[in-house]
């Protein structure tokens, strides 16, 4: 078996890099997991894609940018729960969700690339926020360190639609269905030090509820 196929429920699963591009690029936060020290570890961070190319980045200290650079072996998933599924029985209880799961080695970041990321990061966080920005320093720089993950090893796996129940408990008196999960901006809160008279610029201002 290779890392790259489907076991269970192969139905819901695709290696369509169009797919797979498509839930990288909506999902802000990933879970990298690799060996510590001969052990499991899973670290949650911040991910973005360029291309065919996924990217995480922390401290040059951490264990995992560490184990990235030294191109050890790392597998990043990011998840996407799009609703809660209430069956008639609690066995087919679900979720619907759109993930996606990267294996490969990982590839050290540096010079103009490693820019390019932060700005692809900066603007994925919040489009149109890079031109307001003063430049990153040297120093900046320094201290993220930035590592790289080819696509070619990636599958997708989504669950869409109402409930899957056994065909005896559709005669049931009991609701079943779905129940949709929206992620929604808040109010913008203003740093308690920004300059007097400053107003939320535009390109924040679109991210309001």
């Amino acid at each position: 078996m290779t890392l790259t196929e489907f076991k269970r429920l192969p139905e819901r699963g695709t290696n369509d890099p169009d797919t797979v591009n498509a839930i990288l690029d909506s999902a802000l936060v990933g879970h990298v997991g690799f060996l510590r020290a001969g052990h499991p570890a899973v670290i949650p961070t911040l991910v973005v894609r360029r291309g065919d190319q996924a990217y995480i980045h922390g401290s040059p200290a951490s264990a995992l940018i560490r184990a990235g650079k030294a191109g050890a072996e790392i597998c990043l998933t990011v998840t996407l729960i799009d609703g809660l599924v209430l069956a008639r029985s609690a066995f087919h209880h679900s979720a619907n969700y759109r993930s996606a799961v990267v294996y490969g080695q990982g590839r050290w970041v540096e010079g103009e690339e490693k820019v390019d990321v932060f700005e692809a990061l900066v603007e994925k966080i919040v489009p149109g926020r890079l031109p307001h920005l003063r430049p990153l320093t040297r120093k900046e720089m320094a201290a993220t360190g930035v590592v790289a993950l080819g696509l070619d090893q990636a599958t997708a796996k989504i669950r869409t639609g109402p409930p899957a129940d056994e065909e005896a408990d559709y005669d049931l008196a009991i609701w079943a269905g779905v129940v949709p999960i929206e992620t929604v901006f808040a109010d913008p809160v203003p740093d308690p030090r920004n300059q007097p008279g400053l107003s939320v610029p535009d390109h924040v201002g679109r991210l309001e509820p």
